[in-house]
């Protein structure tokens, strides 16, 4: 007896029935089809979320057109720095554009936070000045907002932003250091918030609880995740923590800041589209940058060159600084150790903060006993010609809590 087994290819044979090759064929024509829509659908939608956070930036035209017309006076670049950058990062406290709850707009604004940082040629190292708010400097003859000139005068130097915006500001800066600004990024509050909010927040440690009014801070002690408000009241906040200093607050600026570039670098956000995403909307939103920074593709650029700088060696200081003599509510600069630091970022030399010198005793994020130096601001005798002075400061790597955890 004959046994018949049908194969799973048994072409239909049925009147009416198309070749099986031509059906083949069509769906492999459907098929193209429908991956050439995806693909067109996905390319789409990447070159619109590009273009929306491209666009979310905000371009800096007047302070270029002013640095132009005082180029003569700007301080030159010195060979051995010509591929290092000096961007000046600046906290606007801008009480419009839905930040009044932070103070009353009196339709001028000035930056709480200054900070001068210096990325090295060869990228294995970042250095993050803070320049106090109440620092007492020579602040240039500035263009307002008006039209009108300012007349050059000694003043704290959050003033230069109020006469003459962001220009000023620069100017004040490379008077002050030295230091030739390449580029600005100015962020108001509400970009800070989301910002914090967008990588999940940032991890601190509170000395003690703090119940802080004007700072709409209310915390309680000890090692914590903060988010948006209470983020930005934490960096904000002086009356509550500490000794009410612009000194300490700096400090835990520093401190905030290196837990964020921890944040970002030990969860790969920068490497997870759905973790970037939420990230670059809100800085980008935030933002105002000169024409060096207005684009997404050149603040990626930047990003991906400082992938490669070791956490450790992305260290946050604050200017040597004391008590003005002729008011203790203002500051002056320590000389020659500020003079030093100066000359030595202009030279696009290695900067060290205290604790840098034994790395061996100086617990990291992560590791038990870590913690940022509480010392007066001053540079460590070298000893010897070739050694970095270190200043008051701490880096990215160092735990927040000195591994208490309480």
């Amino acid at each position: 007896m004959t046994t018949s087994v049908d194969s799973p290819e048994t072409e239909d044979t049925s009147p009416g029935a198309a070749p099986p090759r031509r059906r083949r064929r069509t769906w492999l024509r459907v098929l193209a089809v429908v991956t050439s829509l995806v693909l067109l659908a996905g390319a789409g939608l990447s070159w619109y979320l590009y273009k929306q956070l491209d666009g979310n930036i905000r371009t800096d035209t007047d302070t270029a057109h002013e640095l132009m017309r005082v180029q003569s006076e700007r301080p030159k670049v010195l060979p051995e720095a010509t591929t290092a950058e000096n961007i000046l990062l600046l906290g606007s406290d801008n009480r419009g554009d839905g930040n009044g709850k932070y103070g009353q707009d009196t339709g001028t604004q000035r930056s709480d936070t200054a900070i001068l940082l210096h990325l090295a040629a060869d990228r294995n190292s970042a250095t993050a000045v803070s320049l106090p708010r109440d620092l007492m400097v020579e602040i240039p003859s500035c263009r307002r907002a008006d039209g009108s000139m300012s007349n050059p005068q000694f003043a704290q130097f959050n003033w230069a932003f109020e006469y003459g915006g962001a220009a000023c500001t620069i100017r004040t800066v490379e008077k002050l250091t030295g230091i030739r600004v390449d580029h600005h990024l100015v962020v108001d509050f509400n970009g800070f918030k989301k910002m914090v909010d967008a990588v999940g927040g940032v991890e601190v440690c509170v000395p003690h609880a703090v119940h802080d009014q004007d700072a709409h801070l209310d915390l309680e002690k000890g090692r914590q995740v903060l988010r948006g408000e209470d983020a930005l009241g934490y960096v904000r906040a002086r009356k509550g923590i500490g000794d009410g200093s612009d000194t300490q607050r700096m400090d835990r600026q520093q401190q905030f800041l290196g837990s964020l570039v921890q944040k970002v670098d030990t969860t790969g956000v920068l490497l997870n589209p759905a973790k970037l995403y939420p990230l670059l909307d809100a800085a980008t939103s935030s933002l105002t940058a000169d024409a060096g920074l207005d684009s997404l593709r050149e603040l990626y650029e930047l990003a991906q060159s400082l992938r490669k700088t070791p956490t450790d060696q992305v260290r946050f200081l604050t200017v040597p600084r004391r008590p003005y003599t002729a008011d203790p509510n203002r500051d002056e600069l320590v000389r020659p150790a500020a003079d030093k630091l100066f000359a030595t970022l202009r030279e696009d030399g290695q900067v060290a903060v205290e604790g840098d010198a034994d790395k061996g005793s100086g617990p990291r994020r992560g590791t038990p006993g870590g913690t940022a130096s509480a010392t007066p601001a001053s540079p460590t005798p070298s000893g010897s010609a070739s050694a970095s002075p270190s200043y008051r400061g701490t880096t990215a790597d160092r735990d927040v809590c000195g591994g208490s955890g309480d």
